[in-house]
């Protein structure tokens, strides 16, 4: 179906976009940005996932991981986390994943920053809050994230109460280590525990956090990136 054939919006004249509408991303993407603040919706695959309304439980999880990312960032010079915000990741995908984590371009990352300010290429590691295990975000998405590049991706499953940890690269799941706490390896020190997040524990979730961060693997990560930084030519 062409922008020309798409049903028109009776309050505006413009094209919608509706959930199972097959289009390339480039017509997602000029219709998307017609529509207003408050819609969300995604390519996957070619496909438009139009979002529904998120419970408290759903917010309430998203509000604490993203504490953890922002607090990630904010000691990892060179590493950029976002939340809710558009990826440009093929002709046919355009996701907007809940949190994400990368590696800037002046560091080595793999994605970079276009100059309408949207990311494009793949984030190292992408984090999806989900209703449960039989969601989209394990399915459709978790296929196109590997597809275009991915490293790693979390996917927290709310109902289960479930943290899965993937490693998109080798295609599988990784197991936990006995003390049930992820340790991704793409951002080494961003350690998460499972149980804090699901018993909305923001002050055991942070402890593990800043255990990893005291850690010698984040100290050596650190100097990786200034090495690899836009400084390192005067170093």
């Amino acid at each position: 179906m062409t922008t020309a054939s798409r049903p028109i919006s009776p309050a505006t004249g413009r094209p919608e976009l509706h959930s199972g509408d097959h289009m390339t991303r480039e017509e997602f993407h000029r219709i998307y940005s017609q529509m207003p603040e408050d819609f969300r919706a995604e390519l996957v695959g070619g496909v438009v996932y139009v979002a529904s309304p998120l419970k408290r439980r759903h917010g309430k999880t998203h509000m604490l991981l993203r504490s953890v990312f922002a607090a990630y960032e904010g000691a990892t010079p060179g590493v950029d986390a976002s939340d809710n915000t558009t990826v440009l990741l093929g002709d046919e995908s355009e996701p907007q994943p809940d949190l994400y984590l990368r590696v800037l371009p002046a560091f080595g990352g793999q994605s970079r920053t276009t100059d309408d300010d949207y990311v494009q290429g793949a984030p190292e590691l992408i984090a999806e809050v989900a209703h449960s295990t039989h969601s989209l975000d394990l399915h459709a998405k978790r296929g196109d994230y590997r597809r275009h590049g991915v490293l790693e991706y979390l996917v927290v499953a709310v109902r289960e109460q479930k943290l899965l940890w993937l490693d998109l690269k080798a295609d599988r799941e990784m197991a936990l280590a006995g003390d049930g706490i992820v340790r991704p390896r793409t951002f080494p020190a961003l350690w998460i525990d499972p149980a804090a997040l699901f018993r909305n524990d923001y002050a055991a979730l942070m402890s593990a956090l800043q255990q990893g961060l005291a850690s010698p693997e984040h100290a050596e990560f650190v100097r990786k990136l200034a090495a690899a930084g836009p400084g390192k030519a005067a170093s």
